[in-house]
């Protein structure tokens, strides 16, 4: 009986650390996301944080045409660090550490980058704010993101 406990307590323990690791990831993030301003739209897709790591993409453009893309991963690296990987149109990804996080607001950075610099995510009731800027906040680009509703069955 003990070693049947003993086992059950050791394959519960890497679920229990894992969801610790998961509960630091900006998981208000999660959804697929739309903003639309007249012709011009924009969407971004983020999975639920598992094994630490959550994965993006978006994409933006005007009437049919699809203007910019990017693939992006957040993840907990073994430090216990959480870093934003952007890469855009494919490029090799440039890592932009964890700055502030609280509640449902995460902001990332990397003061070597041309552009952006800061990249900063919260929630504003229903809607996921996004926004790139220098470090300093100057130059910012802001997408006011709703939540996609998947249709009925």
């Amino acid at each position: 009986m003990k070693k049947l406990l003993a086992g059950m307590i050791f394959a519960i323990t890497p679920l229990t650390a894992q969801a610790r690791t998961d509960d630091v990831m900006p998981a208000f993030m999660a959804g697929t996301w739309m903003m639309e301003d007249g012709a011009s739209w924009s969407d971004e897709m983020w999975t639920d944080a598992k094994g630490g790591v959550m994965l993006g993409t978006s994409r933006s453009g005007f009437g049919p045409q699809v203007r910019s893309w990017e693939l992006a991963r957040i993840e907990r690296k073994a430090d216990g660090s959480i870093s934003y990987f952007a890469q855009p149109q494919g490029k090799p990804a440039t890592e932009f550490r964890q700055a502030l996080r609280s509640g449902e607001s995460v902001e990332f950075t990397n003061p070597a980058a041309d552009f952006p610099q800061r990249i900063h995510y919260w929630r504003q009731g229903k809607l996921l704010m996004a926004e790139i800027s220098r470090l300093d906040g100057s130059d910012a680009v802001r997408w006011n993101y709703r939540p996609v509703v998947p249709p009925a069955d």
